[in-house]
């Protein structure tokens, strides 16, 4: 989800029309790119692979592109561009099967192509209207571009103050720029969204331990694996030991306490910023409760939350809010 004040002020980027004829925010015809400027070596394979329909398609029934459709077609289409670019450079990150340096080099080049009024790629084209509306600033997309950087070379967290710069860079970003497509940035908002966002993420790495393993990575941190007596050879066993189980617990309380503090933001907003976040919210609070449910085995199974457990949730706190409503962060 949530901007700093650098998210809401920044500098309004003028976005040319493309030469080929195709205005700002459409796709290009089939088989026409948006500008014919010369793309470096290899970024012809990195756009087979980064196709930004099935990007959208493999993820719809994640938290935010769930979240997305209560929101009016004007906001959700801002917001949609804002998600495609984070599953973009999460996907070549975590997914490409070629020179993962050389493809986020390419989506630093498309950046680049973008804040000079010129994006090619169609995630950049999509984006390229929200950048200009809102005039959102660079520096929350190269931080979710930083996060897929560090992921290539570190694999491990030593305590839960070091995941949390982790979580800075590859979710915070995402918050700011909801927060500035709802001009709604304030100070105490952007700290509230910030833990709402790093919230999410430590839940979203407590549900994939095992895919992590396999691929080598761990997000738990390293002196609660030690406390609990976990370690690597256990996140990668067919179910959860209670050790694991145990620390498993103990992470999401704290996801738990994060969301939680994201309250008084739902409350603060109006409109469709409101429902957005509460549906964020509420979404991170639902899949907790699954994770409790299924007794915190993240290996066994997928703990996941079905669509009425997250209503149930979202109508709650939606409620709650209107009774809150004028309450801190403003």
């Amino acid at each position: 989800m949530p901007i700093d004040g650098a998210c809401s002020s920044g500098e309004t980027v003028a976005i040319r029309p493309s030469v080929n004829g195709t205005p700002p925010g459409a796709s290009p015809p089939p088989g026409m790119r948006a500008e014919p400027d010369e793309e470096p070596a290899g970024a012809e394979a990195v756009e087979r692979h980064a196709g930004l329909e099935a990007l959208m398609a493999r993820s719809a029934g994640e938290n935010f592109p769930v979240a997305l459709r209560l929101l009016p077609r004007a906001v959700r289409d801002h917001l949609r561009a804002v998600y495609g670019y984070a599953r973009l450079v999460d996907n070549l990150g975590d997914e490409y099967p070629g020179d993962r340096h050389a493809a986020l080099d390419w989506v630093e080049d498309q950046l680049d192509g973008l804040f000079a009024g010129t994006p090619r790629h169609e995630a950049f084209v999509q984006l390229a209207p929200t950048v200009q509306r809102f005039g959102l600033a660079r520096e929350p997309f190269d931080q979710l571009l930083a996060a897929n950087r560090l992921d290539q070379h570190k694999s491990r967290y030593e305590d839960f103050d070091e995941l949390m710069g982790y979580c800075k860079l590859s979710a915070n970003p995402v918050g700011h720029l909801v927060l500035a497509v709802f001009e709604a940035s304030t100070p105490e908002r952007v700290a509230a969204s910030d833990d709402v966002c790093s919230g999410l993420q430590v839940l979203e790495h407590l549900q994939d331990i095992a895919e992590d393993a396999a691929s080598g990575r761990v997000y738990l941190p390293a002196d609660d694996m030690e406390h609990f007596g976990v370690t690597a050879d256990d996140l990668r066993a067919p179910e959860a030991a209670a050790n694991l189980r145990g620390l498993v617990a103990y992470e999401a309380s704290r996801a738990r306490a994060m969301l939680d503090r994201g309250r008084p933001l739902v409350a603060s907003l109006r409109g469709s910023a409101r429902l957005a976040v509460a549906g964020f919210v509420a979404g991170g609070l639902a899949n907790l409760d699954a994770l409790g449910a299924a007794g915190f085995d993240v290996l066994g199974r997928s703990p996941k939350a079905g669509p009425a457990r997250v209503l149930g949730r979202l109508a709650g706190m939606y409620l709650s809010s209107l009774a809150r409503r004028g309450a801190d962060p403003a």
